[in-house]
């Protein structure tokens, strides 16, 4: 999977050329990203789905992110690429206004009141994704843990971001439809919890 996986030594090297030099697109294209692509259902999918987008995927374990990036290679696409990388560190691997939309589902929770500073998403790293997106490009983020979302809900509205969409049931909101369940969400549903969700708008 050379031409469509790079390792943590690879990627960054492209900081600020993913466009001109890896994905031979032009200026004014699409380039999403997915934090977290674990078993690579929904990054196939988008992949697939959106032929007209390019999609990169970070993922911090090789054996998911060649399971990603196999399952996009077998749907034909051709669109996307997969990276290893600590998602923290973005900032190594994008230069500002690179990326259009991000998409994050189901990250680690990190329940405990000592662990909550290992969560993703907190003020600044929501800054460091503001200066990484263009103007109206989005963020999508789904959590089965209520805890989380509301921790979430309160960064998100310090942001520079609007909240266009909210629901603390996915699942039972308008927004059912054109969601994709992904793998763990299934195992969620299953269990009877309900999907919280999210889009922001980068103003």
């Amino acid at each position: 999977f050379a031409p469509w996986a790079f390792d943590e030594e690879k990627a960054p090297t492209f900081r600020g050329q993913w466009r001109s030099e890896v994905l031979k697109s032009a200026e004014d294209s699409f380039v999403d990203l997915e934090i977290g692509t674990g078993n690579g259902y929904h990054f196939a999918h988008r992949a697939e789905a959106r032929p007209e987008r390019y999609l990169l995927g970070i993922e911090l374990k090789y054996k998911p992110l060649i399971q990603s990036v196999r399952r996009a290679v077998n749907a034909g696409c051709v669109n996307m690429r997969g990276m290893r990388y600590n998602a923290r560190m973005l900032a190594d691997l994008f230069a500002p206004g690179e990326l259009n939309d991000v998409f994050i589902h189901f990250p680690d929770p990190w329940e405990k009141k000592r662990q909550q500073k290992h969560r993703l998403i907190q003020p600044d790293y929501m800054k460091l994704l503001f200066d990484l997106q263009r103007p109206g490009s989005m963020i999508e983020f789904k959590t089965d843990s209520r805890a989380y979302f509301d921790w979430a809900l309160e960064v998100f509205q310090s942001c520079p971001y609007s909240m266009d969409r909210t629901s603390f049931d996915l699942h039972q909101s308008e927004y059912a439809a054109e969601n994709f369940v992904t793998h763990f969400e299934r195992l969620f549903l299953r269990q009877g919890l309900p999907i919280h969700y999210v889009r922001l708008i980068r103003r």
